[in-house]
């Protein structure tokens, strides 16, 4: 009975430290985004050059995260995680005496540099110190703890910024990776990692054996065409939703807020549904209403007081899909290379979001918010026969080596 406290002790004490830096890395997605309307005319830019922004933070977190896997393997979890918590403080800190468009993209490649790091060195640690009885859960944790991070920062941001400036509201947020780096540095030795593991014969050919596995890719596309939909969301929603339905931009953030918070409640409910298997069935499921939801949402055909509830319910479905999602990769990844395959595999996630904003910011300056959702909607529905595909070969695979 002790062992056992002690080992769901050991394990809360993990799954809580990583979701805190995972929800800080989230936060750090949007501080950009939730100042457009500050930026825009502080420095004359068009919602093309914002998402630009947006382009340049994610493309070097999905060039650095792919990368970032082999240093994980290599050199351990908790170094690197330590680097990339501070590096989102230093970019926080550059942002905000930024004077120039140039200098807000040198903030940007230092905050994906930073965000880099996190889901290689989340997942290799989840995998490495909790128990396999509570790894769906601690999934689940871990996707609503960066959830939270994606609600939290559009408020604080905003709030900030229209009581003070958007200055004061970057170096404030400089404040939070610090401290969270602190509670980490505290806790270090329940972060210790395994001790790395080389790929048979250490040559390069072991080590980059897991690129030849098809559900490796397939996971990349789920992941890519999942995360055009969420950059979109992200970056142009509450506009979008002010546009089309003339509601305030209060109610218009706050249905971006609920879309996040009611995506981490589908997490939670997300955790039990993943620990019954079948994980491709249930992201189809879930994906496939989201879909319908943000069509609905684009017609612009309903009040706009149910902005906020449908936005809701996207998000929802899409939390419950969540877990099963990091399970599926999890039982796509040969052993002893969790770090590279989570790299590669969520490089697919900054390379979507990469792409997402510069589309759709280019979708809203032509003046065509209802295509802001339908292209969400869009791409919610491909990514389902890319989870199918994942499923069906996993299980292929599994068949085979019995």
């Amino acid at each position: 009975m002790k062992n056992e406290k002690d080992g769901l002790r050991q394990d809360a004490r993990v799954i809580g430290l990583v979701g805190l830096a995972h929800g800080t890395s989230h936060f750090y997605h949007l501080i950009l985004a939730a100042l457009f309307p500050w930026l825009k005319p502080a420095f004359d830019l068009s919602y093309a050059q914002l998402g630009l922004l947006m382009t340049v933070f994610f493309v070097v977190s999905g060039i650095g995260q792919a990368l970032a896997g082999f240093v994980v393997d290599r050199v351990g979890a908790r170094r690197v995680l330590f680097f990339g918590v501070g590096m989102l403080g230093i970019s926080a800190l550059v942002l905000s005496v930024a004077g120039s468009y140039a200098a807000l993209m040198a903030g940007a490649l230092l905050a994906g540099l930073g965000n880099s790091i996190f889901h290689p060195a989340d997942y290799t640690l989840l995998n490495q110190r909790v128990s396999r009885e509570r790894l769906a859960h601690g999934f689940s944790v871990h996707g609503i703890s960066g959830n939270i991070g994606w609600a939290a920062s559009p408020l604080f941001m905003t709030t900030v910024a229209a009581l003070a400036s958007w200055r004061m509201a970057l170096a404030l947020a400089a404040l939070l990776p610090f401290a969270v780096l602190l509670v980490l540095v505290l806790n270090r030795h329940a972060l210790r990692p395994n001790p790395p593991q080389h790929a048979a014969g250490g040559g390069g050919e072991g080590t980059l054996a897991f690129l030849r596995l098809p559900s490796v890719w397939m996971c990349f596309a789920f992941f890519f065409l999942t995360a055009v939909a969420l950059g979109g969301i992200q970056a142009f929603a509450p506009i979008g939703l002010e546009q089309l339905y003339g509601i305030s931009r209060e109610l218009a953030t706050g249905s971006y807020t609920a879309y996040m918070l009611a995506s981490a409640g589908g997490m939670v409910v997300g955790g039990f549904v993943a620990g019954a298997g079948n994980h491709d069935r249930n992201i189809a499921i879930a994906f496939a209403v989201a879909a319908v939801l943000a069509l609905v949402l684009g017609m612009a055909v309903l009040p706009g007081w149910l902005a906020l509830p449908l936005m809701a319910l996207i998000g929802f479905c899409s939390g419950v899909a969540g877990p099963s999602r990091d399970l599926m990769i999890r039982a796509a990844a040969p052993k002893n290379a969790t770090g590279r395959v989570y790299g590669v595999v969520y490089s697919g996630l900054d390379t979507g979001l990469s792409v997402g904003p510069v589309m759709f910011g280019a979708i809203m300056d032509a003046g065509h918010p209802g295509w802001l959702f339908a292209g969400i909607a869009l791409f919610q529905a491909l990514a389902i026969g890319t989870a199918v595909g994942v499923g069906g070969s996993t299980r292929a695979l599994a068949l085979k080596s019995a």
